[in-house]
Parts: structure tokens; C-alpha cells; sequence
């Protein structure tokens, strides 16, 4: 039997924080460092395939099994863990129908012809010398307009890796500047979801927040680009010498024309007007369908009997388009909404994990003891800091990376004379932005899934991600625009 005398709950912004005083700290590392173990053992010595091609997802699944054990020892019932997994399931929901629009969206876009012209164009445009730093900055600016790096990498993120690649780029430096421009411009939007939580939990308001925040993430984004010029100026590209005879292969294999474009900018307008991102997507899949029988017919016709069918297939299963460069024939293949699936699993198998974690109590547990340890104002951001960062890794959602520091902090920063904005900048600048470094969170499982890079690959190259908590450990180390409480 439960005991409720133990158990008590937090409600914050639609998030529930268990918190179980019969569990003590070491019993919630437990299931945290048998996951660690197992994902550690499977990257390092199992070439990633310890349980086959699903590894990440059992190891999940079996971190999840030692939590429940856990928690059945402190007389917390199977059915809470339940309960928690289930919030956790619904709280994807959405994000899982947009992976899978996001896989109908490549497809359709791919024998419609709107990524070939992307790419077209875009080698046309974008040289090696300035394709790095041009990245983040085209990242950037789309993910201001719209609030959203998902969205960012859903659209141009795929069109740079395209013309990137063609271009003989490192796919890893390519995806890091799509992301590292994405999470900037996610980060100081208004229109952003973390950057209306992040001040909420707080106790701060957002264009109070956003202000404060830009003293820690302008310096950061000006060191990414510095970074990112050098490694453009310094790369050695392939593509140079190619470049007129992809240009020539692009060009026969489709019908190619600026009328194409004509879909991503209203999927892009919609988000702008404030629609739902499923509604956005679905038009430009729907409208990429009508594109390809008006101006790919002949790219239908050769890839099955049926035009339909073969709109079809671009939606659901994988397509090749097979030119005579194989380059481009790596670039122009698509998995449709199936290949979205090894991802949506992860994302479940995650959810599922931190459920149960959330269920028994060990998320607040150790947040309280990190908690518990910082005595100075520097030792606060430092506990704030590795919170947002190990709930990310444990939680697998940079929302519980937000939601339980915040709501766990605040009234220690209160008790520090800090303002609230101090909280709300440090939970963006380590919570919202590491996110996508973590395989098995949901932000990272998606980018790399839309991308088509591992986040092996990128993660080093996603430099103002990582760089992030660095500076704001910086800022509040030298004790810069550390911002007081004012008096009453």
C-alpha cells in the first residue's frame, strides 16, 4: 500500500512534481546510474546495437523496470507510476504527430520537387567561404519569426543539410549550425513556449526576461559565429569542382522552378499567423502533393505505375529518386513517416522512463539535494545549472529540465535577494539549450531524426548549445549583471 503521509504533489504549468520524503537520495540515483551504466556500455563497447538497432530504447525501458522497483520498495503504488507516465505520454502527443507530418513533409517535398530547388538554389547562393556562419544566421532569423527550432530545422534546417552536403560539408558542422541558430532564435522569441515558462516559473515577466537573457546569449551566438567563420574558411569542400554538374543533374532530373518555394513560405506564413504547427505542416503536405503532379509528373511516373500511389508511398514508406551523382542520390531519398518511427519510440520509451522517476519521487529528490548543497550565490547557479542539465538526461524533456528547478529554485534565489530573472535566464541558458545534446530526449531524438545527423555527430559542432551554461556559470562566477532584488 502507498503511503500518502510520504507522498505530496506540485501542479505547475499543466506538469505534476512528485515529491516521496520515504526516498532518500542514494535510492533515486539507483535507476540514474544503472541507465548511465547501460547507455554508457552500449556507446562505447556495443558500436550502439547492445539489444540491436533498439538498444536506447530498451535500456530505457529497462531503467524505467529499476525505477518501478525502486518505488514498489517505498510504498509507491503501480498505479501512480501510471498515472505519470500517462501525463508524460500526453504531453508528446503533439510532438509525435508532428514528427510524423515532419516525415510526410520530407517526402512530399522531395517528389514535389521542393527540396531539389532548395538545394538548387541554395548551391547557387551559399558558398563554402560563408555557408557555416550563413546557417546559423538564416537559423536564427526563422526561428525569431516562428518561436520554434523544431519547426526551424523542420523546413530550412533540411534544405542547408541538402545543400550543405552537396557542397562536401561535414553533415555534423552543418546540423551544429542549424541548431545552434535554431535554439538562439528559439530562445529569444517571444512566440518561443520555454521562453513564456522559463519566466513564469520564475516569477519574472517575459520581455523582462528576454532582455536579461540577451546578456548572456548575444556574446554566446557572437563567439558561434566566430567559430563557425573560421570553420568555413578553414574546411575543405568537395563540392567546388561539382558543383555546375549537380547543378546540370538537379535541373534534368526535375522540373525546377521559384514557383516551388511558393510551399515553404506558406507553411512558414501559417506558423507566423499564429497557426498550429499540425495545421501548418499538414497544408504543406498537402500542397507539396498537388505541386508534384503539376510540376513532377515525369519524377511520378518513374517511380511506380500510379501517381497516387506514388504520393502515397512518399508519405508513409521510404522513396529514392535515382540520378547519376551519388551525392544527390544520397540526398534526394526519404523515409516518409515510417522512417520517423525508430525516433517516435524513443520519445515514448523516454517519456515512459521519466514517468516512472517522476512517479516515485526521484526527480525532486535529487533536485533538492543539489538544492541543499549550494550555500553561495555562485554554488546556486552551479546546483541550477547541473539540475536542468541532469533532468534533461534523466527526464528526457527539457520542459520537466524547466518546470522542476524552477518551481524547486525560486524560493532559494528570493532568499538570495536575487530577482527572478537571474532563474528564469539560467533555466533557458541550461535547460532549453542542452536539450538537443541528449540522444534520448525528446528535442535531441527530434533533431537528429529530421536532420538525418546522429547527435554524435553534431554535438560538438552545436557550439552555442554547449556553450551556453558556460557563460551564464561565467557571468555569475565574476559576478556579472547579477541583478538584486530591489527593495520595497
Amino acid at each position: 500500500m502507498e503511503d500518502d503521509k510520504n507522498i505530496s504533489e506540485i501542479n505547475a504549468d499543466g506538469q505534476h512534481i512528485i515529491d516521496n520524503k520515504a526516498l532518500n537520495f542514494t535510492e533515486a540515483l539507483i535507476p540514474v546510474v544503472i541507465l548511465m551504466g547501460f547507455l554508457a556500455y552500449n556507446i562505447f563497447f556495443a558500436d550502439g546495437e547492445m539489444f540491436g538497432a533498439y538498444s536506447n530504447q530498451y535500456i530505457l525501458l529497462i531503467g524505467a523496470c529499476v525505477a518501478a522497483v525502486v518505488g514498489f520498495y517505498n510504498k509507491v503504488t503501480f498505479k501512480r507510476m501510471l498515472q505519470e507516465i500517462w501525463e508524460n505520454l500526453k504531453s508528446v502527443f503533439v510532438p509525435i504527430m508532428i514528427l510524423f507530418l515532419v516525415g510526410a513533409l520530407a517526402g512530399t517535398w522531395l517528389v514535389s520537387g521542393v527540396i531539389p530547388a532548395m538545394v538548387y538554389y541554395g548551391l547557387q547562393v551559399l558558398s563554402p567561404e560563408i555557408f557555416l556562419p550563413a546557417s546559423v544566421v538564416i537559423a536564427a532569423v526563422i526561428s525569431i519569426a516562428t518561436g520554434s527550432s523544431w519547426t526551424t530545422s523542420a523546413t530550412v534546417g533540411i534544405a542547408l543539410v541538402g545543400i550543405g552536403t552537396a557542397l562536401g560539408i561535414n553533415p555534423g558542422m552543418i546540423a551544429g549550425a542549424v541548431i545552434s541558430g535554431a535554439y538562439f532564435g528559439d530562445k529569444m522569441s517571444p512566440l518561443s513556449d520555454t521562453t513564456n515558462l522559463a519566466p513564469a516559473m520564475a516569477g519574472t515577466d517575459l520581455f523582462t526576461h528576454i532582455r536579461y537573457m540577451a546578456l548572456t546569449t548575444v556574446p554566446t551566438i557572437v563567439v558561434t559565429l566566430i567559430v563557425f567563420g573560421i570553420l568555413s574558411a578553414t574546411t575543405e569542400t568537395t563540392g567546388n569542382a561539382d558543383v555546375s554538374n549537380l547543378l546540370e543533374t538537379i535541373k534534368t532530373t526535375f522540373n525546377i522552378t521559384p514557383w516551388l518555394f511558393a510551399i515553404p513560405v506558406v507553411v512558414v506564413g501559417l506558423i507566423l499567423l499564429k497557426t498550429k504547427p499540425l495545421v501548418a505542416l499538414l497544408a504543406g503536405v498537402f500542397l507539396a502533393a498537388i505541386f508534384a503532379f503539376v510540376f513532377q509528373p515525369h519524377v511520378l511516373n518513374g517511380l511506380g505505375d500510379s501517381k497516387i500511389s506514388t504520393i502515397l508511398t512518399s508519405i508513409l514508406t521510404d522513396i529514392q529518386i535515382t540520378t547519376e551523382n551519388e551525392k544527390l542520390n544520397e540526398l534526394f531519398a526519404s523515409g516518409g513517416m515510417q522512417g520517423m518511427l525508430w525516433t517516435i519510440l524513443l520519445i515514448i520509451c523516454a517519456m515512459i522512463f521519466g514517468g516512472v522517476m517522476d512517479g516515485i519521487g526521484a526527480l525532486a529528490r535529487i533536485t533538492k539535494a543539489l538544492l541543499s548543497v549550494a550555500s553561495s550565490i555562485f554554488g546556486l547557479f552551479a546546483s541550477t545549472v547541473i539540475s536542468c542539465l541532469g533532468l534533461n538526461v534523466i527526464a528526457s524533456d527539457q520542459y520537466l529540465a524547466i518546470v522542476i528547478p524552477g518551481k524547486m529554485f525560486k524560493q532559494a534565489y528570493e532568499d538570495k535577494k536575487l530577482a527572478p530573472e537571474n532563474l528564469s535566464r539560467t533555466l533557458e541558458d541550461s535547460g532549453t539549450v542542452t536539450s538537443v545534446l541528449i540522444p534520448w530526449n525528446t528535442c535531441g531524438a527530434y533533431q537528429s531524426g529530421v536532420l538525418g545527423v546522429g547527435v554524435s555527430e553534431y554535438f560538438m559542432y552545436a557550439i552555442f548549445n554547449w556553450l551556453s551554461p558556460f557563460t551564464t556559470l561565467l557571468f555569475a562566477a565574476l559576478n556579472i549583471k547579477i541583478r538584486q532584488l530591489r527593495s520595497k
